[in-house]
């Protein structure tokens, strides 16, 4: 058979559709067992193809017939063959979730066309890894975010239907539309929240001591965990002290700057994990506060470039309602506190995939009736 042949949707319409279903959901499941690979990895900056998938206990290899989406961890039970330690249960799911909506993507676009759902997959596929890895460690990977920008508009130029174009100018037209609104838009909006709201100042009591513990910052009146305030390492706790002591110095009326990985006193620079006692009087403390980072900016750049500019338009309104439905559940059932630990990419992942299941129609139709 010639590569015509292959690439001949006739051929492959022969074989019934829900057959292709099948397929398409195991290889969903299969790309998943990928994914966990890289939500494992990438947050590290390890290599996702070597070494081959080991526990991350024992660091024993797992051969192919123990490496089988969905089955392996049902038939192992959730553990390891050679050491028995638990493999967690988003291993499981993340094979699951990606199968399913692999096999979703396949019903609403595989009649259209078989082309244009696998790379909707893919698409879907980033849009999951990026989800679990922002859940857990606050980032969204350039390999997501860049790869995915540049990936969606080769893909646009090379399947112009993928965004609903006859041509191909006005396919990368789309593409690159998308691009400039998701990236620039997200980040005019970060800018100006940054502005007004990134930093926020307590006033506090003259004279009032504020203590640097080791794993909080403690006020006369309450403890706050660092990892609530350090989600970034840009992030910093400022204080304008009237006087600072430490375990062999002091300082009088200096700026206290402390980051994840830094701290400033005056001119002075340490190493946080260092220093054994800090102690400061001062009347305020800034502590920061950021409901979006520059990861979820390159984010909407990638889902422009894949879905253009009306996508990204719609996951930014639509991700700030799901936000702000979860901050409203969050305060009825008392985990206010929860809010703030919870980043902001998979509202804008969530967004997007409704952008592919109605999203458009509903778009559509709203600014058909206006």
């Amino acid at each position: 058979m010639g590569l015509d042949a292959v690439f001949d949707g006739s051929n492959w319409a022969r074989v019934p559709f829900h057959f292709w279903s099948l397929v398409i959901f195991w290889f969903g499941c299969m790309v998943g067992s990928f994914l966990n690979v890289c939500i494992h990895r990438m947050p590290l900056g390890l290599s996702v193809v070597s070494p081959p998938s080991h526990c991350p206990h024992c660091k024993y290899s797992i051969p192919w017939y123990l490496n089988v989406p969905l089955l392996t961890w049902l038939m192992l039970r959730g553990r390891c063959k050679n050491c028995h330690a638990p493999i967690s249960v988003r291993y499981f799911l993340v094979e699951l979730l990606t199968g399913l909506m692999f096999l979703a993507v396949w019903l609403n676009y595989g009649h259209v066309s078989a082309w244009v759902a696998l790379v909707y997959c893919l698409f879907v596929a980033g849009l999951i890894a990026a989800t679990f890895i922002d859940f857990e460690h606050f980032i969204i990977p350039d390999e997501i975010t860049i790869g995915g920008t540049v990936g969606g508009f080769i893909l646009s130029v090379c399947l112009p239907s993928l965004h609903g174009a006859a041509t191909l100018p006005e396919a990368i037209k789309s593409s690159v539309i998308g691009i400039c609104v998701g990236g620039g838009v997200v980040y005019a909006i970060l800018r100006a929240g940054k502005l007004m709201f990134g930093r926020q100042k307590v006033a506090l009591p003259a004279d009032t001591k504020i203590l640097f513990g080791e794993s909080a910052v403690i006020l006369p009146d309450k403890a706050i965990p660092y990892e609530e305030l350090f989600y970034r390492k840009s992030d910093a706790i400022i204080i304008k002290a009237r006087t600072v002591e430490m375990v062999d110095r002091g300082y009088f009326n200096v700026e206290i700057r402390l980051s994840p990985e830094q701290l400033r006193i005056g001119e002075d620079d340490f190493n946080p994990e260092t220093v054994k006692h800090l102690e400061a009087v001062s009347a305020e403390i800034t502590l920061p506060r950021e409901a979006m980072g520059f990861g979820d900016v390159k984010f909407m750049a990638a889902i422009g470039a894949f879905l253009g500019w009306e996508a990204t338009m719609f996951s930014l309104m639509v991700s700030s309602m799901i936000g702000a439905a979860v901050g409203v559940l969050l305060i009825a059932i008392g985990r206010q506190q929860w809010s703030s630990r919870l980043p902001y990419g998979p509202y804008i992942a969530l967004a997007a995939l409704l952008w592919l299941f109605g999203g458009r129609e509903v778009w559509t139709w709203f600014f058909t009736v206006r």
